[in-house]
């Protein structure tokens, strides 16, 4: 819905349509802000302690302290992006909690890590954010004009179509600045944007910052760095604790602390006991008139237009990456391969077939798909993390980014089980049935691959970080193996691994394999005579009809895909409240 709206002091409920307004500061006031968390052990710690300050409209401004002093605690609790447990934050006199839904599209934040994908060019990274951020009505010329501002706005216009990965420290850390600029923001806020940079980038950056206050937007970030301080207007600095120590210039505050340096002020700031220093300058700071100031409402892209974007992105960030897209490629090949030389042809005659080779075959066969399932899902999430988090506050709708995934890593398991049973079949590892009946196998196959996909996605939304993802791999296979009722049959688990094969993919995906290959009525009556017994041990498996397996193998991957929507939404969703 392309409209704007008119802010409740209070709360959300009303909403006024008004005139655009051109872009402009927002003047930011800090009231007695607080947080506390229980820490294991611990009990509660308080990261800050009653923080007061006033932001003028255009400034930039810089937190500094001591390690662990509460920057960028306090920097995310501005901009709306982490809890407070009480105080208040106005723009423009207007309360930031109570409005923060609306506030998304007027306040950008570019936390240390990179919030771009490495792997495209910077001009087509800020075509899909703009696609994503801005209204689904918005045509591809206004698009092109955002996103070639954005780019000037930052200096990187010979940079265009440079691989994102291959820029500097300080360009990454200006073209995610960028992708912020698309939205035309009134406030930003950037946590340690000169970490890592040498002097002479850091300098050029901070220039940038300052020329991008002077211009459109208030500007506040956190360092570390004393060479940073010198173009702003004001600089907050925090004392141990996450109290504010001062506020005003760095000459104001070698006067008020009787130093000569920035780095014995950074000396008397940590050994600052009481909060009387800040009593007499924090409260002081004048908060500026800000009239009676509408704020527009900032409309996002669709929920479809969102998944089409995300889809394009996700495909082309594969195709852009050569070592991904060989590794997609190549390792089903690997599998493949080696199952041609691991088993010998003709298990599943009927006149002289090999029970136990036929039983391994399907079992091998469908772990096969579950694997890949399972591996090209398990690091989509985790990898891009800070971007998936910086993109749900400005407007991405969780269920389009699942969608997206499961939309392009599909075709590429479906092309993996159909290759895998043309393979097998050419060699005679599975037997002459049907094209019917390997379409069956087909279908049942990617419905296991896809259940693992959703596994293997949940879990990339569970951990952290690629290490934890990678650890994760054998506790999640393991299981795959032991209970899929190959190795042991279901028949002769005890009660607690019976009632744990059913809740595993595998199982189901390995007696519809048997089912379709008629498995059975060769082990009942085939040529081996050790088909009998081995069929007396596995009971009732593959007795169901092929449908009611593509029933269970589809409700596993429909509730895996709607738990990682689920822990999607209740991971980025503290700073969404």
């Amino acid at each position: 819905m392309n409209e704007a709206a008119t802010f409740d002091r209070t709360t959300e409920s009303t909403v006024t349509p008004v005139a655009a307004v051109s872009p402009q500061g927002f003047c930011v006031e800090v009231n007695q802000l607080s947080r506390r968390v229980q820490v294991r052990r611990r009990g509660e710690v308080t990261l800050l302690n009653a923080v007061s300050f006033a932001v003028g409209a255009g400034e930039l401004v810089a937190i500094v302290g001591v390690s662990g002093a509460g920057k960028t605690t306090l920097l995310e609790a501005i901009a709306g992006v982490a809890p407070t447990t009480s105080g208040s934050v106005r723009f423009d006199g207007i309360d930031l909690r109570a409005n923060l839904r609306k506030f998304r599209g007027v306040i950008g934040y570019v936390p240390q890590d990179d919030i771009i994908h490495a792997d495209l060019p910077l001009q087509r990274t800020l075509r899909y954010a703009a696609r994503l951020r801005l209204p689904s009505s918005v045509t591809a010329a206004e698009v092109d004009h955002a996103v070639r501002a954005a780019i000037d706005t930052v200096g990187l216009t010979e940079q265009v179509d440079v691989r994102v990965g291959s820029l500097s420290g300080g360009q990454r850390k200006r073209a995610s600045i960028a992708v912020e600029l698309l939205t035309e923001p009134r406030a930003f806020f950037l946590d340690e944007p000169t970490s890592g940079l040498d002097p002479a980038t850091s300098a050029e950056l901070i220039a940038h910052l300052r020329e991008l206050a002077d211009r459109s937007a208030t500007v506040v970030f956190t360092t570390h760095s004393a060479e940073d301080l010198a173009l702003c207007d004001r600089i907050v600095f925090m004392a141990p604790g996450g109290r504010v120590g001062f506020v005003g210039t760095i000459a104001e505050a070698l006067e008020h602390f009787g130093v000569r340096a920035v780095p014995e002020l950074y000396r008397r700031l940590a050994n600052v006991d009481t909060p009387t220093d800040a009593a007499g300058t924090a409260g002081a700071v004048p908060m500026p008139d800000v009239g009676t100031h509408d704020v527009t409402r900032r409309p996002v892209a669709s929920g479809f237009t969102q998944w089409g974007v995300l889809t394009r992105r996700s495909l082309e960030t594969f195709v852009r990456n050569p070592l991904t897209l060989a590794i997609l490629v190549a390792s089903p090949a690997l599998v493949v391969g080696m199952f041609a030389i691991l088993f010998r042809p003709g298990a599943f005659d009927f006149q002289d077939p090999s029970p136990s080779s036929m039983v391994m075959v399907g079992f091998w066969v469908v772990f096969a798909a579950f694997f890949f399932g399972l591996t090209y899902g398990l690091l989509q999430i985790c990898t891009e993390r800070a971007i998936l988090r910086r993109e749900r506050l400005v407007g991405l709708r969780l269920g389009a980014y699942v969608a997206s995934k499961v939309t392009v890593l599909v075709p590429f398991l479906l092309v993996v089980v159909v290759a895998m049973l043309a393979v097998l079949r050419l060699l005679d590892r599975l037997p002459s049935r049907p094209l019917l009946t390997y379409a069956s196998m087909a279908v049942g196959l990617l419905l296991c691959a896809v259940a693992a996909l959703g596994l293997g996605l949940l879990t990339s939304a569970l951990v952290r970080n690629v290490a934890q993802a990678t650890l994760a791999l054998p506790m999640l296979c393991f299981p795959a193996v032991l209970f899929a009722g190959a190795i042991l049959p279901v028949n002769l688990m005890a009660k607690a691994g019976a009632v744990l094969s059913m809740m595993m993919p595998s199982r189901w995906a390995f007696e519809a394999v048997g089912h379709d290959l008629g498995a059975r009525q060769i082990l009942a009556h085939g040529g081996s005579k050790l088909g009998p017994p081995l069929l007396a041990s596995f009971g009732d498996a593959g007795t169901a009809s092929t449908g009611t397996y593509w029933l269970i193998l589809a409700a596993f991957a429909v509730l895996l895909l709607v738990a990682t929507w689920g822990v999607l939404v209740r991971s980025t969703s503290s700073a969404m409240r």
